[in-house]
C-alpha cells in the first residue's frame, strides 16, 4: 500500500509542478509583476499539501502560530525533506526561499521557484554568496515577503544536529527584521531521497521571534540554533535515543 500511495503521489505532484511551473514561466515571459507571479505560482503549495494529506496521509500540526511577528521576518528552519518546500509556504505568510542555485535549473520546479524570486546561491562562492543573500534577501523583505533559509545547508536525517551557518542571521541583522526559528519532524515520514513515504503527523513548532537590535549576527545565529535543537529534543526525544549526532560539513564554503 505504501508503494502504491507513493507512486500515485509522485505522479500527482509531478503534474502539479509542471502545471504551476509552466504558469510561472509564462507569466515571467509576458512581464507580469513579481507579486502577481508569486500569487499564482505558490498555489502549488496548498495543492501539494492537499495531495500529501489525502494520498500519503501525512497530516500537519502547528505549534506557536501566536509567535509570528506582524511584519516580514527571516525563517530559520530545520531541513529534513522536500516536504518543507510546500509545508512552510502553507504555514507562513508569502515567502521566498534561499537555496542552492542548482535547484533553479530543474525543469518546471526550478522555473517556478525562479519566477517567484527564490534566491539561488553558489555555496562555493563564500563571501560573494553571503553578499547575494543579504542583497536579494533585503529586496524580498522590502517587498513584504518573508525569507526562509535552511542554515544547515543540506537536508539532515532526524536526530542529526547540523552546523548552523550564519547567513540568515546576517540577513536579519542587516535588514533589521526578527529571526523566527522553526523545528519539525517531517523527515520521519518523508526521508531524504526516499521514494516511499510513511503516513503520520508532521509537527511544526514556531519559536518566539529573536529580535536583532543590539545583538551581533553570531549571537542571533547561536540563539536560533539553541532554540531549534532544544525544541527538537523536547518534542522528538526518540530521535536522540542513541545520543547526540553531528552532521558532517557539506561540500563548499558556508555563507
Amino acid at each position: 500500500m505504501a508503494f502504491i500511495r507513493s507512486a500515485v503521489f509522485l505522479v500527482a505532484i509531478s503534474l502539479a509542478t509542471i502545471y504551476y511551473g509552466s504558469i510561472g514561466t509564462l507569466l515571467w515571459c509576458v512581464g507580469a509583476k513579481k507579486m502577481t507571479r508569486h500569487r499564482w505560482v505558490t498555489k502549488w503549495a496548498p495543492t501539494s499539501m492537499w495531495l500529501s494529506r489525502h494520498i500519503l496521509n501525512i497530516r500537519l500540526r502547528v505549534i506557536g502560530l501566536e509567535n509570528l511577528p506582524a511584519g516580514p521576518a527571516v525563517i530559520v528552519s530545520k531541513h529534513q525533506s522536500a516536504w518543507e518546500s510546500f509545508g512552510l509556504q502553507v504555514i507562513f505568510p508569502p515567502l521566498c526561499f534561499i537555496l542552492k542555485r542548482e535547484l533553479l535549473w530543474i525543469p518546471f520546479l526550478g522555473w517556478g521557484l525562479a519566477s517567484v524570486g527564490a534566491i539561488g546561491i553558489n555555496r562555493k562562492a563564500g563571501k560573494d554568496a553571503l553578499s547575494q543573500v543579504i542583497t536579494q534577501g533585503r529586496e524580498c523583505l522590502n517587498e513584504g515577503l518573508w525569507v526562509a533559509i535552511f542554515p544547515e545547508g543540506t537536508r539532515t536525517a532526524p536526530g542529526v544536529r547540523g552546523h548552523f551557518h550564519p547567513g540568515g542571521a546576517f540577513l536579519a541583522k542587516r535588514a533589521g527584521v526578527p529571526v523566527v526559528p522553526v523545528a519539525h519532524n517531517a523527515g520521519e515520514f518523508w526521508r531524504r531521497q526516499a521514494f516511499l513515504k510513511s503516513p503520520g503527523e508532521v509537527t511544526v513548532s514556531i519559536g518566539p521571534p529573536i529580535e536583532v537590535k543590539g545583538i551581533k549576527a553570531e549571537e542571533i545565529n547561536h540563539r536560533a540554533r539553541e532554540w531549534v535543537e532544544n525544541e527538537m529534543t523536547r518534542l522528538f526525544p526518540h530521535h536522540f535515543q542513541d545520543g547526540e549526532q553531528e552532521q558532517a560539513e557539506e561540500e563548499g564554503e558556508a555563507f
